[in-house]
Parts: C-alpha cells; sequence; structure tokens
C-alpha cells in the first residue's frame, strides 16, 4: 500500500502564515502610511480601506504564503530546519511536524505563484499598474529569497538588501503611491524605518540558527553567519546592530521636520541596541524574548509614524 501523503489543510496553512510576524512587519508597514491618508487627506475612507484590504490580501498571499512556502522547502532541502534550535526560527515546521508534505507544499507554491502571476495580467488589462508592480516585486522578494537560481537567502546581506528590503519598502510607499499619486517626504521616511526595523529584526531571528545554517547543504550563509565566521562569536549581534543604527540615522533626519516622529523612533532605537547588546546568543530563550519586543516594537513604531506625520 502507498503510504497517504499528508494534503493541503488549514491546519498547514495557518502556520505556514506565520501570522504574528506577518501582522507586525508587513501589515504594520501599510498602517503606518494608511493612518495618515485617513487623518490627514481628502481622500474617502473607502477607498481608502479598499486599497488597503487589496494591500493586506496581497502580503498574505506574497509574504504570509509564497515566501514561507519557498523558504520552508529550500531550507528543508538544505537540511537547515532539522538542526534548527528555535522557537521563532526554523519555519513554519509544516513539514518537520507531517502535517504537509514537500509534494503538498511545491504544489501549493506553484498554484500561488499561478495565482498571482493571474492576477498581475488582470490588473495590467484593467489599467491598474501599480497593483501589477507590487504584485511582481512581492512574487519577486519571495522567489529571489529562497528558490534557485538565486537564492539569496543564502547569501550575506544581499537576502535583506535584494529580496526583502524592496518588497518591504514598495508596500509601505503602495497606499499613498495608489491614492495621491505622488509619495510624500513623510510616506517614504516610514517605509524606510519600517523596512530597515524588518531587516534589524530578522538579523536577531537568524541568530539561533547559525549553528543550523553552517551545516546545510549548501551553506546557508547569512550575515549572521557570515559575521561571526568573520569576526567571532559576538559578532554574531553586528548586523541587528548595524540596521539599528541605519534607523538612528533615519530618526535624526525625521526629526527636523517631524519632532515626535523622530524622538520616539530614536527612543526605541535605543533600547533596542541595549537589548541586542545585552541579549545571550547562546541562550535560544533569551533570543526569543528579544525577537518579540523587536516585533512589538515595529508595530509601535509603524503606528507612532502613522500618527505624527507633521
Amino acid at each position: 500500500m502507498i503510504p497517504t501523503q499528508p494534503a493541503i489543510s488549514m491546519k498547514g496553512i495557518a502556520m505556514l502564515l506565520r501570522i504574528i510576524a506577518v501582522v507586525f512587519s508587513s501589515v504594520a508597514a501599510i498602517l503606518s502610511t494608511v493612518l495618515p491618508l485617513i487623518f490627514h487627506y481628502s481622500v474617502s475612507n473607502m477607498t481608502i480601506i479598499g486599497v488597503a484590504f487589496i494591500l493586506l490580501m496581497g502580503t498574505l498571499l506574497t509574504h504570509g504564503l509564497l515566501t514561507h512556502t519557498f523558504n520552508d522547502l529550500t531550507d528543508y532541502h538544505s537540511g537547515t530546519d532539522e538542526h534548527s534550535p528555535g522557537v521563532l526560527s526554523g519555519g513554519s515546521r509544516v513539514l518537520q511536524t507531517k502535517t504537509m508534505s514537500v509534494q503538498s507544499l511545491t504544489k501549493l507554491g506553484i498554484t500561488v505563484s499561478i495565482f498571482l502571476l493571474l492576477m498581475t495580467g488582470l490588473f495590467i488589462f484593467l489599467d491598474y499598474s501599480k497593483f501589477a508592480i507590487l504584485t511582481l516585486v512581492g512574487i519577486w522578494g519571495a522567489v529571489s529569497y529562497s528558490l534557485k537560481p538565486f537564492q539569496l537567502a543564502y547569501y550575506p546581506f544581499i537576502g535583506e538588501w535584494f529580496s526583502l528590503f524592496p518588497t518591504m519598502l514598495l508596500l509601505g510607499i503602495a497606499a499613498p503611491w495608489i491614492l495621491l499619486d505622488q509619495i510624500p517626504l513623510w510616506a517614504w521616511q516610514n517605509a524606510l524605518v519600517n523596512a530597515i526595523w524588518c531587516m534589524a529584526w530578522v538579523m536577531v531571528h537568524h541568530i539561533p540558527d547559525r549553528h543550523a545554517d553552517r551545516k546545510a547543504q549548501p551553506v546557508k550563509r547569512t550575515s549572521v553567519v557570515w559575521s561571526e565566521d568573520i569576526f567571532g562569536s559576538q559578532a554574531a549581534k553586528a548586523p541587528a546592530i548595524l540596521y539599528f543604527m541605519f534607523i538612528g540615522i533615519l530618526a535624526v533626519w525625521i526629526a527636523f521636520t517631524r519632532p515626535l516622529a523622530g524622538i520616539g523612533v530614536g527612543i526605541l532605537f535605543i533600547y533596542s541596541v541595549y537589548l541586542t547588546i545585552k541579549m545571550n546568543i547562546d541562550d535560544v530563550d533569551d533570543i526569543t524574548k528579544t525577537e518579540k519586543l523587536f516585533l512589538f516594537f515595529a508595530f509601535i513604531i509603524a503606528i507612532w509614524l502613522g500618527i505624527f506625520v507633521s
């Protein structure tokens, strides 16, 4: 008898979505530029909500499903997820727990990809070119991060800058770009902070997996692994601190025109650097606790920047 393969299930989908990470990063980035449109612009609230809903659905499909599906498949085949000790890291665990099979996960990735490509074609046909561009960039982020021939997640700094950053930045400026036909300075500022903050906590996310990533075939040489290999064990924190320093520079820039917004970002930037330095990189529970705080801070900063736009 041929053993039954685990099928695509609602439980598997829920695990894949990793909804906490999606809400505290991508959804937060949407809210950060939607809130100013509601409170400071004469655009119909129903129109804003409609656009925000489309962006939210796109985020769930590209970030929640496609990115995590491809990442799970690649990290399963390379072996890194098998050795991951992380609580939040190490993939969705749908394969390790046999909630889904490799075949069903592959089928899901292909199905979502085809659907998104069809939606891109529909957007182009309906002359919604901005939605088409956003969808294509979302697909690019998912594909380039994990799949060959790109597999940018397996190279230091390239993965976050060429896959994660453009998708988060474009998502952050999407609502004003669509509704105002221009991108105000505050939208660029909010989107930049939210995108780079996301990169910072992803660097913390990679710390528990650094030993597992070295065992992968091919080696998953994340920025964390590269930094530790070059500069020693404590340098595993360096990529996160580097990106938080970028946040600090952005906070100073923002403070010149939006003092409350800049000060709020600055306070959390300083506290986050302190927490990163203090964090024990050999204690998975301590890293997980710190990462959860950074996810919470990401949401707080996004809302804070969305409220204080002047």
